[in-house]
C-alpha cells in the first residue's frame, strides 16, 4: 500500500453534475458541488498569515466561513460587515491594516457567542489595531484625538483634572474626595470620566452620591487624581497608553484604604475584573481588589434600598444591556432586579436582549468614531436601537453605561422621536423614586 498519499489523490477537478444519486437519494446541482476538492490553494494568505502570526490574532485562521456571526453582527445589521467578511477579504489579499474595517468592530462579542471555533474577535481587532498604530497607519482624526486628550488630561474630552469633582459641588450631599482627607472608606466610587465632565454623566453621578448617602453607604472619590480606565483605549489598540493608565491608576489605588472599588460603567468594570489584574500580575503590581458595577453592588443591597423606593414611576421602561456588562461578564440580572423594585414601572424587553443584546456602538473604541463610521453604514448603531425601543412602546429606554445616554439621546433626536423616548441611567430612575422629582 503506497504510503504518499499525495501521489494517491488526483488533484483534477470534479465536474459538478446536473443530477447526481446518492444512496438513492437525487441531489441536484447546487448541493452536489460539496463533493468536489475544495480549491485553497488559488488564494493569497500572505494577509492572513500575517494576522494570525500576531499574538490574539491566531484565532482569526479558525474560521471556516460558516457565516453563523454575520445574522449577529450589530454593524452588519446597519451595513456590512461581520467576521466572515472579515476572514474572506484577508483570502482575497485585502490590507485590513490600512482598510476601514479595521476600525469597524465595536468588540460587541456577538459573534463570538454563536461561533462554532470561536473565532475570538474581542481578542483579534485589539492586535489587529495595535499593530496598525505601532507600523504607523493612518488612525482616524477623532479617534487620535481622544489618545492624544487622556495622553495628556487623562480623559478623553480634553478637560483639566482639576475639574473633575466639580460635580460634586451640586450633588447636595457630603462626599469624601480622598485627596483631600485621606481617611479609609468601605467603598472607592470610581465615577469615570463621562460622570465626571459630560453634562448627562453628571446627572447621573449626582443622583449616585445622593442614593449612596441615603442608604448610609460609607464611600468616597478620587477626584482630580482619577484617570481614564484605558479599557476602551486598550480595545482600539492603543496598548502603549493603556499600560501608562493601568500604571497610573493602580498606584494611585495603593495610596488610599478602601474596601472595594464600585464603578459607574462597564467598560471600567471589564478593565478592573479582567485587564489591570493581567497587567499586575505581569509587572509586579498587586491587585486584590474586589470590584462591582453598581448595579451589582446596589442589588445585593435590595432589603435596605427598596423600602426607600416611595414614588411610582408610571413608566413604560425598556432596558438596553451593555455589551461589556452582559456578554462580555455574563451579568444581566442586577439591572432588572433594580428596575422591577421600582415601584409603578412598566418592563417590557426588546426583541434583542441578553445575551443577543444589540450594540450602543460606544464599544471598541467606538465612542470615538461616529463620525468615521457614519460612512460606512446606513444608521448608527445607537439611532437602531432606539428604533428598538420605540418599536415595542417605551417611554424610557434605560441604560446603566456613561457611554450610552449620550449616545441614546442624540440618536431620538436624529430619528425624529424627541417627546417619544427619554433616555435615563438607571440610577437616575431609583434617586427618583427615593427623593421624589425629575433629577434629570
Amino acid at each position: 500500500m503506497p504510503t504518499d498519499w499525495s501521489k494517491k489523490v488526483e488533484k483534477e477537478r470534479v465536474l459538478e453534475k446536473e443530477v447526481a444519486v446518492v444512496e438513492g437519494v437525487e441531489l441536484r446541482g447546487m448541493w452536489n458541488r460539496m463533493f468536489e476538492q475544495r480549491v485553497i490553494w488559488d488564494y493569497e494568505t500572505g494577509i492572513l498569515d500575517q494576522i494570525t502570526s500576531l499574538p490574539g490574532g491566531e484565532s482569526l485562521g479558525y474560521c471556516y466561513q460558516c457565516g453563523k456571526c454575520v445574522g449577529v453582527c450589530p454593524v452588519d445589521i446597519v451595513g456590512n460587515y461581520g467576521p466572515r467578511k472579515i476572514y474572506r477579504k484577508a483570502q482575497l489579499g485585502t490590507d485590513l491594516f490600512s482598510d476601514p474595517d479595521l476600525w469597524l468592530c465595536t468588540t460587541c462579542m456577538n459573534c463570538l457567542r454563536v461561533c462554532p471555533k470561536e473565532v475570538n474577535m474581542v481578542e483579534i481587532m485589539p492586535a489587529m489595531r495595535a499593530f496598525a498604530i505601532n507600523s504607523g497607519r493612518p488612525v482616524p482624526p477623532e479617534l487620535q484625538k481622544a489618545f492624544e486628550n487622556i495622553a495628556r488630561y487623562g480623559n478623553p474630552m480634553g478637560e483639566s483634572p482639576r475639574r473633575r469633582a466639580d460635580w460634586v459641588k451640586t450633588a447636595g450631599v457630603p462626599v469624601t474626595v480622598l485627596p483631600q482627607s485621606r481617611r479609609p472608606v468601605d467603598v472607592l466610587l470610581y465615577v469615570g470620566s463621562y460622570p465626571s465632565y459630560h453634562p448627562r454623566g453628571q446627572d447621573a453621578a449626582r443622583a449616585m452620591v445622593r442614593v449612596l448617602d441615603r442608604l448610609g453607604v460609607d464611600f468616597g472619590i478620587l477626584g482630580p487624581e482619577e484617570k481614564e480606565d484605558g479599557d476602551s483605549v486598550r480595545m482600539a489598540g492603543e496598548r502603549g497608553l493603556f499600560e501608562m493608565l493601568a500604571e497610573d491608576n493602580i498606584r494611585t489605588f495603593a495610596r488610599y484604604q478602601f474596601e472595594r472599588i464600585v464603578v459607574f460603567g462597564p467598560h471600567e468594570y471589564n478593565a478592573f475584573v479582567r485587564a489591570y489584574p493581567r497587567f499586575a500580575a505581569e509587572n509586579g503590581f498587586d491587585w486584590s481588589y474586589q470590584v462591582l458595577h453598581y448595579t451589582q453592588f446596589l442589588a445585593s443591597m435590595l432589603d435596605r434600598l427598596q423600602p426607600l423606593l416611595v414614588r411610582p414611576l408610571e413608566y413604560t421602561v425598556t432596558f438596553h444591556d451593555p455589551c461589556y456588562l452582559g456578554r462580555h461578564h455574563n451579568e444581566y440580572e442586577a439591572p432588572r432586579r433594580l428596575l422591577r423594585a421600582i415601584p409603578g414601572l412598566k418592563m417590557v424587553e426588546m426583541f434583542r436582549c441578553r445575551e443577543n443584546g444589540y450594540c450602543c456602538g460606544g464599544g471598541g473604541g467606538g465612542m470615538w468614531l461616529d463620525s468615521f463610521t457614519s460612512g460606512y453604514t446606513r444608521r448608527r448603531l445607537s439611532e437602531q436601537r432606539v428604533l428598538e425601543a420605540i418599536e415595542v412602546g417605551a417611554e424610557v429606554l434605560a441604560v446603566c453605561c456613561p457611554y450610552e445616554v449620550s449616545r441614546f439621546e442624540d440618536a431620538v433626536k436624529s430619528t425624529g422621536n424627541d417627546g417619544r423616548l427619554v433616555v435615563r441611567d438607571i440610577i437616575e430612575l431609583i434617586a427618583e423614586s427615593m427623593f421624589g422629582g425629575d433629577t434629570k
